[in-house]
């Protein structure tokens, strides 16, 4: 079986999936994903630190997704042959941005296992390690 390019449905899907995930939505209606009440895919609504450098228009598609530290965000966010960014207004912050018009840069295995490593940051040691011994990893 051959990967597939990530698609935004896939997001949802992967993070859902998850064990002990709950979806809520923020003040805006966007989607967050969290567990035992800590986010780990956050829907983020146009905030003025993520922009289009031409028009300047604030992005209406960024999703955050959280990373285990701050080399795992440098890795991503410093390889230009990735979709992933930072603003100023994460720094220090171990997460990572993408646009979802850009998931079709990445393999849905590659958004996959992103996602599973944002949940393992975000969950209980207990339940990180029960998730990590189920899938022998």
């Amino acid at each position: 079986m051959t990967d597939r390019l990530a698609r935004l449905s896939d997001v949802h899907k992967i993070a859902a999936a998850m064990p002990h995930t709950k979806r809520i939505e923020g003040p805006k209606g966007n989607a967050i994903y969290q567990v035992g009440g800590k986010s780990f895919v956050f829907f983020r609504t146009p905030q003025p630190d993520a922009v289009d450098p031409d028009t300047g228009e604030r992005y209406s598609d960024v999703i955050m997704l959280w990373v285990e530290s701050e080399s795992d965000k440098l890795a991503l966010v410093q390889d230009h042959g990735t979709p992933f960014f930072t603003t100023d207004h994460f720094d220090g912050h171990p997460s990572v941005l993408v646009r979802a018009s850009r998931l079709a840069e990445i393999s849905r295995t590659e958004l996959a296992e992103l996602i599973q490593d944002a949940w393992l940051s975000r969950a209980s040691k207990r339940r990180a390690a029960e998730w990590l011994a189920a899938h022998r990893l």
